[in-house]
C-alpha cells in the first residue's frame, strides 16, 4: 500500500462557522488551528494547504479559565530606556480590537516561521460581533461547545 499525498488540485476547501460566545480561548484556538491546517482530514498532507476556511463570530465574548483575565500580562519594549510596557488580557478584550486575542492564540499554535502557516492564517476570519460578510459562502456551523463539556464556560 502506498502513502497517499494530497495535491493542491485535490483539495476541497469548506467554510466553517464557529460561534465563540462563552468558549474557552485555548480550547477553541486549538480546534481552529487544527481546522486551518487540515489535520482533521484523513488525507492530511503537511506541505499542502488542505485546511478549511474558518469564520469566527462573537470573539469579544470568549472566556478564560482561572485568573488569566487579570493576571496574564503581555510585555513589550519601546526601545527607549525604561520603556517596558505591559497590558493585561482584560485590557485587550475591552479594547478596540478584541478579536486579536483569538487571532494571536491561533497564530501561536501554528508552525513557526513557515510561509505555509502564514498562508493558512489568511483563511481565518475573526469578528468581534455576531455579523460577518461571508453569508454567500454558506459556512456550516461547527458546535465546539458540544465537542467537550470543558470547551464552554459560563462567564
Amino acid at each position: 500500500m502506498k502513502t497517499y499525498a494530497m495535491k493542491p488540485a485535490d483539495v476541497d476547501k469548506k467554510w466553517v462557522l464557529i460561534d465563540a460566545e462563552g468558549l474557552v480561548v485555548g480550547r477553541v484556538a486549538s480546534i481552529i488551528a487544527t481546522r486551518l491546517r487540515g489535520k482533521h482530514l484523513a488525507g492530511y498532507t503537511p506541505h499542502v494547504d488542505c485546511g478549511d476556511n474558518v469564520v469566527v463570530i462573537n470573539a469579544e465574548k470568549v472566556v478564560f479559565t482561572g485568573r488569566k483575565l487579570t493576571d496574564k500580562k503581555f510585555y513589550w519594549h519601546t526601545g527607549h530606556p525604561g520603556g517596558i510596557k505591559e497590558r493585561t488580557m482584560e485590557k485587550l478584550l475591552g479594547g478596540a480590537h478584541p478579536e486579536r486575542v483569538l487571532t494571536k492564540a491561533v497564530e501561536r499554535m501554528m508552525p513557526k516561521d513557515s510561509p505555509l502557516a502564514r498562508k493558512q492564517m489568511t483563511n481565518l476570519k475573526v469578528y468581534a460581533g455576531a455579523e460577518h460578510p461571508h453569508e454567500a459562502q454558506q459556512p456550516t456551523p461547527l458546535d465546539v461547545a458540544a465537542m467537550n463539556p470543558k470547551n464552554k464556560r459560563d462567564a
